[in-house]
């Protein structure tokens, strides 16, 4: 981190940690980073809340690649993207005079809405019935047919995202190291005219996943990108694939991906 200095805080303000966010201020400028005004000046951008906040920051900052994201919790425990704790600074000065730090590479999802709007996804994108009725989606897996999915929706997440929505529909946790997009199933209809196959499936970098909305009424439904909503309303195609826009982390050495699902879940 000697060669990025220039730090920009994404905060969701919230009196009750103003004075905590005042020693942060004073930490950075103590070991001369300088706190700028702008994310585009930043070369290191630092979140301070929760999971969700460091995924709005990600998005609010135009999913950078020329810099590094940092996740401090405010909450009780950390979590899947926040390393440091604002109460804990000394583990924060001994990664910034100790290089305890490492670079973790997290891999996103390209969304592209009937070939005119694309965005990314760091999470999970999502879509499912705008309103309380099952809707019907042809699945295709570069080009080819795969399945006719009629249920409340699906759930396409990265191995990062795996750990959140994905796994609240019993998707797999998958290692980050494995570039791969997971497709979750959110109560699926199975029956004589419906078929689909009834797990998540995992795809590689290399495939690109269709989805066609058969227009039957029910074609205006409800889509996330990561904890966000997005406001199209008629769709009749989504086409997902991973990206090659890659978010580094900054990776305490002794906080691996494998050791958060750990303190996470177990």
């Amino acid at each position: 981190m000697n060669n990025r200095r220039n730090i920009y805080f994404y905060v969701l303000r919230d009196e009750a940690i103003q004075p905590k966010l005042d020693k942060l201020y004073d930490l950075a400028n103590r070991y001369n980073f300088n706190i700028v005004q702008s994310h585009k000046e930043a070369n290191i951008i630092v979140s301070v809340g929760g999971d969700g906040t460091f995924l709005q920051a990600v998005r609010k900052t135009g999913f950078r690649q020329d810099c590094l994201y940092a996740g401090i919790s405010t909450g009780g425990t950390l979590s899947m993207y926040c390393d440091f704790h604002i109460d804990d600074t000394s583990k924060m000065i001994d990664a910034m005079t100790k290089e305890q730090i490492e670079v973790r590479k997290y891999p996103t999802i390209e969304v592209t809405v009937d070939e005119q709007t694309s965005f990314h996804c760091l999470n999970e994108f999502s879509i499912r019935s705008g309103i309380i009725k099952t809707f019907v989606m042809d699945v295709f897996i570069d080009d080819i047919h795969f399945e006719t999915f009629r249920g409340d929706g699906m759930i396409i997440a990265t191995p990062t995202g795996s750990t959140a929505y994905n796994k609240s529909v019993s998707g797999a946790v998958v290692d980050p190291m494995i570039p791969c997009l997971q497709v979750s199933e959110m109560a699926s209809l199975n029956n004589n005219r419906y078929r689909t196959l009834g797990s998540s499936f995992i795809l590689s970098d290399k495939r690109r996943l269709e989805l066609k909305i058969v227009q039957d009424g029910n074609d205006y439904p409800a889509m996330g990108m990561d904890n966000e909503a997005l406001s199209i309303q008629h769709v009749e195609k989504v086409e997902a694939r991973l990206s090659d826009k890659i978010i580094k982390t900054v990776k305490l050495k002794d906080n691996s991906f494998w050791e958060k699902v750990k303190r996470s879940f177990l």
